[in-house]
């Protein structure tokens, strides 16, 4: 089976193959660290995880570069004498990677850090200035323009042309020569930390948002590489002018582009300027961090994504059918499935190639889970363990295995512990009522265990209990 990808450059899905059949190579943009992630930035590193992990499971290896932008006008205006932009940056930075790793996106192999490649950006620019796409603002600021008319192709990603444009907006309009023009380096201003600002051939400054990305993907990954990644609300104006800047210069730059979808409310974007966000920690103070991934995961990675209480409560329904299959396949099978990733059904592969559709691997997966159900209530052992080995096998490369160590490292210690004695002690008690056929105390030993949102399953070796899902 061929993997096909969404293209948003070709505007169709293209059959994916990377420049290096042994290691895909893969450059996702990060978070602008001004504040803290909302739940929509979650859902757009967990697409570009799901996209990393069949892509690993296809190709064996891949290169993952997600960048953090950590200086910018936003960066620089919320910090504070108390707590400096970089100060701020680090810390937000931070939250942002503990939010990742609470819903178990793997960490990027490379995660640079924009001001760590300040010298890479000013090779690009002066490239650029060289070549004529260009130029810096004849007022002496210091500021240094992209200029959009040298280049014929500006405007390919969003098919648009360049005179039905807005203006840019992301500098002082100052020295321009046209308003679509973008600054690859914005002049320092006395406003601005002193701390902010870098030596360059053109003034001192720092560099503009888009000129970031190009500079650290061409230094982890190269001139050309495969795939960029981020969110559809970074097609334009950042990701059109990432590919212009870094093509006018000379570079093969990305060979697919894929964009995720948005998390909305109400049909609008999710967004700090809107101010109709959710904070990422908030929704992980509320739900089980696994069921946060499912609920986000659920959706294909391109549509629009509206949640409400019930995402959660579908999310978590669903992982509980899958939790308790595996918790009756373990104890039918006396232990773990030897799974192989190479044992996912034909169904769930074919899905997973299809521009990741992880909605009908979802599908393939419960039904594995019912027919793996209805091989254990018949007894039939072969049929239950090809069921366990194969749903764990798919839960494995989706990140949902709730038998796996990341999600299990709440279930150890003293309180797990303790919650065993309590329940073991009623399970006790309730089998010694119904020894003693005292049914109306059994049921009610039963009943308030499971108002506690346990269950109970009876079988010929003993009454096991584990969480309702």
């Amino acid at each position: 089976m061929t993997l096909r990808l969404y293209d948003t450059r070709a505007q169709q899905l293209r059959d994916f193959a990377p420049l290096d059949s042994s290691n895909v190579t893969m450059y996702v943009c990060g978070p602008t660290v001004q504040s803290g992630p909302h739940i929509g930035h979650v859902r757009a590193a967990l697409s570009f995880d799901l996209l990393r992990r069949w892509l690993t499971h296809r190709y064996g290896r891949v290169t993952f570069v997600r960048n953090v932008t950590d200086i910018d006008d936003k960066v620089l205006a919320n910090g504070t004498e108390a707590e400096p932009w970089w100060a701020l940056a680090y810390r937000m930075e931070q939250e942002f990677s503990q939010a990742y790793a609470a819903v178990g996106i793997l960490p990027p192999t490379y995660e640079p850090r924009a001001t760590a490649s300040i010298p890479q950006m000013q090779e690009i620019i002066a490239a650029l200035i060289e070549r004529g796409h260009a130029y810096p603002a004849p007022d002496g600021s210091g500021d240094v323009y992209f200029d959009v008319h040298s280049w014929p192709a500006y405007g390919e990603l969003t098919n648009q042309s360049v005179d039905a444009m807005e203006a840019a907006a992301d500098a002082d309009p100052r020295g321009k020569r046209a308003p679509q023009d973008f600054a690859l380096w914005k002049g320092a201003k006395p406003d601005e930390p002193a701390d902010a600002v870098w030596a360059s051939p053109w003034g001192a400054g720092r560099p503009g948002w888009h000129i970031e990305c190009s500079a650290m993907a061409k230094r982890y990954l190269g001139a050309e590489f495969d795939i960029h990644g981020g969110g559809l609300d970074l097609r334009f104006p950042h990701h059109e002018n990432e590919l212009a800047q870094s093509t006018a210069a000379g570079d093969g730059f990305a060979r697919y582009w894929v964009h995720n979808g948005l998390v909305t409310v109400d049909g609008q974007k999710m967004s700090k300027s809107l101010g109709n966000f959710t904070l990422a920690a908030d929704v992980l103070a509320r739900h089980d961090p696994i069921v946060v991934r499912y609920a986000l995961a659920a959706a294909h990675y391109r549509s629009s994504l509206d949640l409400t209480d019930s995402s959660w409560a579908e999310a978590d329904a669903a992982l509980g059918r899958i939790r308790s299959f595996l918790d009756r396949a373990v104890r039918a099978a006396g232990g773990p499935a030897n799974a192989a990733a190479s044992d996912v059904p034909d169904a769930f592969a074919a899905a997973m190639d299809d521009d990741l559709g992880v909605p009908q691997a979802l599908a393939a997966l419960h039904e594995t889970v019912r027919a793996g159900n209805a091989a254990l209530d018949r007894g039939d052992s072969a049929e239950a363990n090809a069921a366990h080995g194969v749903v764990t096998a798919m839960t494995e490369l989706l990140g949902i295995n709730p038998h796996s160590a990341e999600w299990r490292r709440g279930d150890t210690g003293a309180t797990a512990s303790a919650l065993d004695t309590l329940v073991q002690t009623l399970i006790q008690q309730r089998a010694q009522a119904r020894a003693d056929k005292d049914w109306p105390a059994a049921d009610r030993i039963r009943d308030a265990i499971g108002a506690a949102g346990i269950t109970l399953e009876d079988t010929p070796d003993g009454t096991h209990w584990s969480i309702d899902g």
